[in-house]
Order: structure tokens, then sequence, then C-alpha cells
């Protein structure tokens, strides 16, 4: 039988380029919890860890959660130009740190950052074509619970971020994506920002950051 001559040369030239996702949303919504658990499946991300003055809770360890220094360093890290961008969060100063987004990127690897909403919309304007993803939690009373759970919060600063909750709500049309993040449902949530990388890697018109 005689072989066509079929050239099995792909058609299509596809390079997608790596992301850039930018994990936000109310304090309590469960940020950390969804970190955490696509670090022990080992999901292939680099994790950006977020620089503070916050002191550090019991539970949490130093460049893990977040890389904690005194407000001085932090200060420094302001005038070299080391932070992508900084705020002032309930009285603490957050930042995110430059190079480790710039080397990930650089290494063709998908990257995400844990960051508040006032921070990503600072973000937004440094790198508007970075994948903005906003977690919630079903309702308000839920944020609530999942607050005092934590207990570590005083009753002032609950208060505070329970009534910040909804400036936080109002910034929702600045995120590509909304994921809900129902209580006992975080495999849920998994599968959700596993659906939205794959969407973003289907996309024709790759999205491009210059830092």
């Amino acid at each position: 039988m005689k072989k066509s001559g079929y050239n099995s040369e792909c058609l299509l030239d596809i390079d997608p380029k790596p992301l850039l996702l930018v994990l936000s949303g109310p304090s309590g919504a469960g940020k950390d919890a969804v970190l955490a658990q696509l670090k022990e499946i080992r999901f292939p991300l680099e994790f950006i860890v977020t620089t503070t003055t916050r002191p550090r809770r019991c539970s949490e360890t130093d460049g893990i959660e977040y890389r904690f220094v005194s407000e001085e360093d932090f200060r420094k890290m302001i005038e070299t130009n080391e932070l992508l961008e900084w705020a002032n969060v309930y009285g603490n100063l957050y930042g995110v740190p430059r190079q480790p987004v710039k080397q990930a990127l650089a290494e063709g690897k998908d990257a995400i950052l844990k960051i508040d909403t006032q921070g990503a919309a600072t973000i937004k304007k440094i790198l508007p074509k970075a994948v903005f993803i906003f977690l919630t939690p079903l309702s308000k009373e839920d944020l609530a619970d999942r607050l005092r759970v934590r207990n570590s919060e005083s009753v002032s600063d609950l208060e505070l971020r329970l009534k910040t909750v909804e400036e936080e709500m109002k910034q929702l049309p600045m995120f590509d994506y909304v994921v809900v993040n129902e209580h006992g449902q975080i495999d849920r949530v998994i599968s959700d920002i596993k659906a939205i990388i794959t969407t973003e890697k289907l996309r024709v018109t790759s999205r491009e950051y210059y830092l």
C-alpha cells in the first residue's frame, strides 16, 4: 500500500508562557490553607513568600507562611526597591519580594503569591496581565466563625477585619476569577484553581509580564 505524503510536523507552534497567579480575598477566607494544600499535593508552582513585620504566630514558620523581619529591615527593602509592592495592613507592613517573582518567571515556572486586596490592586497596576483569583467564604457569618476559630486576633481586631470585608468584596470586579471556599470543601477549591490554570494555559495569546 502506498504511503500518503502526510507531513507529521505539528501545525501549531504553541509555547505557553509561565503564569503569575495572585491569590487574594478577605482575611480568614482560607488562603493559607489553600496554599498549604497545593504544597502538600506537590502542585508545580513556585510559592512566593510575602515579607511582613507582623509578629509570628505560634503555628507559623519563618520563610514558609511569611518571611518575618523588623520594621527597620522592611524599610531598607523599600529603599533598595526589593519589593514589588508593599502596604500597611492593620498596622503591619506586608510586601511582595521582587526577585523571587522575576526569577520564577524567567525560568519558565508558574508562580503564585498570596496577598490582601489592597496589595492586589497595586499588583494589578504593575502587572495587569497576572491571573487574579479572589477567594471568598460562602457568607460573612462563615468568615466570622473562621476568624474566631483561628483565635489569632483580639476582639477589636476581629471587629475591624469584619468591618473591612464589605470594602474588600467591592474589589471583586478587579479580579479574573472568584473561587468560593465552603467549609470542608477545600478539595473543590483546589480543583477550581487547577481548572483556572488549565484554562489559562489554553489561551491563544499568552499573558506577558514585564518586571
